[in-house]
């Protein structure tokens, strides 16, 4: 036995705030021992921790949250968005032809590798050809993601390096969908070091820091990256001073034996890998038209998508993680896609039992067109929803980039937030970055003011699913509350405009409207500032400051 003392927990007293906690609606500080929320109250009550602190920070106002966590993230994938050619903001494609021949001549005959362009607005309205990318170029090897990132566009030097002609998906004019675009992925990853793929996850970890992330889902797959990507990116963020990670792998198994034995080959820290889920992808995209329709696209008539799992395969995978202790889940965001896996979850609850999968909180990424049929088997099957409002906000709407893909009224459908929390479905927010960035508030903002009324919940209920929310999506539901004996892991920011109700205000949880259910968050009425994080702690370890 050692004769040195063991050190004293480090305590932080926060006063003088607003804290969002449910242990008292009117705490206005909180005390902090070492990873472990201590104490929350009022000033008056704080003084007698202030003597014994070895830190007391005055908020001025500030909010004290939960630190957020992104139910579903891409750290590399947003690591490259981030310092390569970004193009969310492209006005035309020819704006995209002038930022590549930029980048060509920046670049020294480096691979361009950019992502984030949306045709839908330009006035060309259509994406780059493989030819204008060859002259932009000067004949470099170009790699441009749609912002979806299920189809991308790439010039004849890549298509030739990665051998794209002929693959399934390969299009004689540059796009690439499916076997395609994953070869055109996979080549233009090989280059990258492992040094340089360190460099874009801390990138992508601090900006997610930066906005008051705390954890992340990560949601890998062999089409997205490598096993040691993903043990990478997880052994980053136990080293440094960085949100953490909770792992998911996309690999389809039929067997428990092979569930497990995926699970291990993974070699992760035990907890970390939740299951073998996220990014398996049942169908694509609508923006991209490969998600996996009913009826026609509008806008491609005789064209109804891609499916990529039949209901036997569904089964058969859930069954197996089932069986090894693991979640399973699926990327579905077509309406046919959901029938496909709903009929897939249905099956395996015959082989299992409905106790033994509602316990595995087995979950859907996206899930964009689920009907009520569907909404109604997800809450009696127990299945969680990962969904990211920020698709609703960019591309919802009657004249949105939906609505000319599948019409008006199916498009009025999409991402149905309050009938599924109505139905009981647990919601965990995400942001699927790099598709949209890290901005929780965002997030939170298009939930209460989806752009379909009937699909709104309330702005508290929103916070919850993208806070305690996405904690117990991931199985873990001790998390995402700041209360005496949690966890410390929180975010602090700008106050803006709060937006209190007393506390015998009867709130209904899931109420559809946008104003109600506010207490204590800030006002988040489009147009007005978002909230700025000034510090994000995680586990007590102070992972950004202003």
């Amino acid at each position: 036995m050692s004769d040195q003392p063991e050190s004293k927990p480090r305590a932080v007293l926060y006063r003088g705030g607003d804290v969002y906690t449910p242990a008292d609606p009117f705490a206005t500080a909180m005390l902090v021992v070492g990873d472990t929320i201590a104490w929350v109250g009022s000033d008056d009550a704080a003084a007698g921790h202030a003597t014994s602190a070895d830190e007391v920070v005055e908020l001025d106002g500030a909010l004290v949250t939960p630190a957020f966590v992104d139910g579903h993230a891409h750290v590399t994938e947003t690591g490259l968005a981030l310092t390569g050619l970004d193009l969310h903001d492209a006005t035309s494609l020819a704006d995209v032809l002038r930022r590549v021949e930029d980048a060509a001549r920046r670049g020294g005959g480096r691979p361009i590798l950019g992502t984030g362009w949306d045709e839908g607005d330009w006035p060309e309205g259509r994406a780059p050809t493989r030819a204008e990318l060859d002259r932009a170029s000067y004949g470099g090897a170009v790699y441009l993601a749609r912002v979806d990132v299920h189809s991308a566009v790439v010039s004849s030097n890549l298509a030739a390096q990665a051998g794209l002609r002929g693959l399934d998906g390969w299009d004689d004019d540059g796009r690439v969908e499916r076997e395609a675009h994953h070869a055109a992925r996979d080549a233009t990853r090989a280059a990258i070091s492992p040094g340089q793929r360190e460099d874009l996850q801390r990138t992508a970890l601090q900006a997610a820091a930066a906005v008051g992330i705390g954890s992340l889902h990560e949601m890998s797959a062999p089409h997205i990256g490598t096993e040691d990507d993903l043990r990478g990116v997880v052994a980053l963020s136990a080293a440094e001073d960085l949100p953490h990670v909770l792992a998911y792998r996309g690999h389809l198994v039929a067997t428990a034996d092979e569930a497990r034995d995926v699970a291990s080959a993974l070699d992760l820290p035990a907890g970390v890998l939740r299951g073998l889920a996220g990014d398996l992808c049942a169908d694509g995209s609508v923006g991209s038209r490969t998600a996996s329709l009913r009826e026609d696209y509008r806008d491609q008539p005789g064209h109804r998508g891609n499916g990529y799992l039949d209901v036997e395969q569904v089964r058969d995978h859930v069954v197996a993680c089932t069986q090894a202790g693991l979640q399973a889940g699926f990327h579905v965001i077509g309406d046919a896609a959901v029938d496909v896996v709903v009929r897939g979850l249905q099956a395996a609850e015959q082989v299992v039992g409905g106790p033994a999968l509602r316990r595995a909180r087995h979950r859907l990424e996206h899930i964009e067109m689920p009907d009520s049929g569907a909404i109604a088997a997800l809450s009696a099957l127990g299945v969680h929803a990962s969904v990211q409002p920020v698709f609703d906000a960019w591309w919802g709407g009657p004249d949105g980039m939906y609505a000319q893909r599948v019409g008006r009224e199916r498009a009025s459908r999409m991402n149905p937030f309050a009938p599924l929390a109505a139905a009981g479905v647990p919601l965990a927010l995400g942001s699927d970055s790099p598709v949209t960035p890290f901005d929780p508030w965002a997030a939170v903002r298009a939930c209460a003011f989806h752009q379909e009324p009937d699909h709104r919940i309330s702005a508290r209920a929103a916070f919850l699913a993208h806070t305690r929310g996405a904690w117990r999506a991931a199985g873990l539901d001790d998390r995402g509350v700041l209360s005496p004996g949690a966890l410390a892991s929180y975010a602090i920011w700008t106050a803006g405009d709060l937006v209190v109700q007393a506390p015998d205000d009867r709130i209904q949880a899931w109420s559809t409207d946008p104003r109600s259910g506010t207490q204590g968050l800030p006002d988040l009425t489009p147009g007005l500032e978002l909230p700025r994080c000034l510090r994000t702690v995680v586990a007590g370890r102070t992972v950004h400051q202003v």
